[in-house]
């Protein structure tokens, strides 16, 4: 979908149907989940499985660092150290 702004009907119960062209962009199709995030009076809809990766991307940001990791090098050091704790 290129850029552009797309409008749907509200129906009396609240539903909307998300255009193709833009569930397609969401990469979203029947069954899946959108999340609604809403800000300073805006709405943003998002695919529900993208908001959770990058919310749990933003909450490990920085836990690499903390546990030593510098590089792909470090990692077997890690479990290595990790599995002696066990």
């Amino acid at each position: 979908m290129k850029d552009g702004v797309r409008s749907a009907k509200v129906m009396p119960k609240g539903q909307v149907t998300i255009p193709k062209d833009v569930r397609k962009a969401l990469g979203v199709e029947a069954g899946d989940r959108v999340t609604f995030v809403v800000s300073q009076g805006e709405v943003r809809i998002i695919n529900s499985a993208v908001y959770a990766m990058k919310l749990l991307q933003e909450g490990m940001q920085g836990q690499a660092e903390a546990a030593g990791i510098r590089g792909e090098e470090d990692v077997p050091k890690l479990v290595k150290s990790v599995r002696a704790e066990e």
